[in-house]
């Protein structure tokens, strides 16, 4: 059976629940699906005809929604969106009960929370693949997007240097769990105090003894970024973090990814963020939309990957 093969039925919970060789056929096919789309504007096939997914979000979305849904549609399935306010999952209804419920209707569930337990328990009691499309812990789906445009961007993954400015947030777990396995160096350029969760550092680090590749945190950002291949950044305060804002923009103002900064990476360096940016805060406008940026192909390789996922999931 093929990498892809092994993956039908299976939820994708955590970055960590592909295998490298799962993770490269996903790109590999991924390029392929984008290829079709660029040449014809279609898919010749249509392997998700009579499919459906229901979307279940808590939080608002401009990139996740959009991509899984027009995804669906390019495929030839179908995709129900459910509206924070349509479910209110753990008030009108126990989580399990929606996922019970979910599971008996459509094939597979995309899920959008706040609580990661929120979707480890879709995914226990649903019967059904559920996909996590964020939660506060992680964000695979951004993650498996990001590292087929780095490997667009610098054909290869194996020994690049990839470092990230800023918060140690969901996004950081998800890159540093995946980056491991496909033999990214993974650097974290963070305030003290703010370097995410040491259970994922660990589980990352042990992975990346076996690839071959580093996962570090340094409180330097300009020493961080001065072998980078790629210069990653996020929003300093994640939905939910709102009341903190004004001071975390204290704490991480010597983290913004600006000219200044990347004046100490080398001139190769690319810069991604994945979006949306708070432009003037943990990035300037003249670094998102200068020429190192590959900001629009990461956003634009969201519907690739997932349709990719999707496809090797539920078809």
């Amino acid at each position: 059976m093929s990498p892809l093969g092994a993956l039908h039925g299976r939820s994708f919970v955590s970055a960590a629940d592909l295998s490298a060789d799962e993770a490269r056929e996903l790109f590999a096919r991924a390029r392929e699906m984008k290829a079709e789309i660029v040449a014809q504007g279609r898919h010749a096939s249509l392997p998700l005809r009579g499919r459906t997914i229901a979307m279940l979000f808590e939080k608002p979305s401009l990139r996740t929604r959009v991509t899984f849904e027009a995804g669906m549609t390019q495929l030839g399935g179908h995709a129900v969106y459910l509206a924070p306010a349509d479910v209110r999952l753990g008030e009108r209804e126990s989580v399990g009960d929606v996922a019970a419920n979910l599971g008996r209707w459509v094939d597979a569930i995309v899920a959008r929370t706040f609580s990661h337990a929120v979707i480890e328990q879709l995914a226990a009691d649903a019967g059904i693949p559920v996909v996590n499309a964020l939660s506060d812990h992680e964000h695979p789906c951004q993650a498996l997007a990001d590292y087929l445009t780095m490997r667009e961007h610098r054909g290869r993954l194996d020994g690049l240097q990839l470092v990230f400015v800023g918060d140690g947030n969901n996004v950081w777990h998800s890159l540093a769990l995946m980056g491991a396995a496909l033999g990214v160096h993974v650097r974290l350029a963070c305030p003290p105090g703010l370097e995410g969760d040491p259970a994922v550092r660990s589980r990352a680090e042990q992975v990346a003894a076996g690839s071959g590749s580093r996962v570090e945190v340094t409180n330097d950002p300009r020493a961080a970024v001065a072998d980078a291949d790629v210069v990653y950044t996020d929003v300093w305060a994640s939905m939910g973090q709102e009341q903190e804002a004004a001071e975390r923009a204290r704490v991480f103002a010597p983290f913004r990814v600006n000219e200044d900064l990347l004046a100490a990476a080398p001139p190769s360096t690319l810069v991604m963020h994945c979006l949306p940016a708070h432009r003037g805060e943990e990035i300037t406008s003249a670094v998102l939309d200068g020429p190192r940026s590959i900001v629009l192909d990461q956003a634009e390789n969201r519907l690739h990957a997932q349709k990719a996922l999707l496809e090797a999931i539920i078809a």
